[in-house]
C-alpha cells in the first residue's frame, strides 16, 4: 500500500508542476505577446501561433485535471509533450543551451503522463 501511495503523490507533484509551468507559459504569451511574438520570430516560428498556442496550453491544463475524457486528456498530454520537445530544440538551436526549463517539463510530462494512468487504472489514493 505505501508504494502505491507514494506513485500517486509523485504523480501529483508532477502533474501541479507541469500544469503550473503550462499556466505560467500561457499567462506569458498572453500578457507579453509582443516580447514572446519576437522569440517566435527568432526561432523561425510562425508569430500568428503565440494566441493559439496560449489558449491550448490553458484548455490543455484543463484536460489534464478534469479527466472526463479519456481522448482529450491523452491529445492534451500529447500536445505538452511535442511542445516542450519542440521548444526544447528551438532554445538549443538558437545556442541558448539545452538544460533550459523546457528540457526538464519533458520530463516532468512523462512522469504525470505514465503514472496518472497507472493511479487512473488502479484507482490508487493518497
Amino acid at each position: 500500500m505505501k508504494q502505491t501511495s507514494i506513485k500517486s503523490i509523485i504523480y501529483w507533484i508532477s502533474t501541479i508542476l507541469v500544469c503550473v509551468i503550462f499556466l505560467y507559459s500561457a499567462q506569458m504569451y498572453i500578457f507579453n505577446t509582443q516580447m514572446v511574438e519576437g522569440f517566435f520570430t527568432s526561432f523561425n516560428y510562425p508569430a500568428y501561433l503565440v494566441m493559439p498556442l496560449a489558449i491550448l496550453k490553458i484548455l490543455g491544463v484543463i484536460m489534464v485535471l478534469w479527466r472526463k475524457s479519456k481522448w482529450l486528456t491523452e491529445w492534451a498530454y500529447a500536445g505538452f509533450f511535442f511542445d516542450v520537445v519542440l521548444a526544447t530544440v528551438a532554445h538549443y538551436i538558437a545556442q541558448h543551451g539545452l538544460f533550459g526549463m523546457s528540457f526538464f517539463t519533458i520530463f516532468l510530462v512523462l512522469i504525470s503522463y505514465f503514472l496518472g494512468k497507472e493511479v487512473r487504472d488502479k484507482k490508487l489514493v493518497v
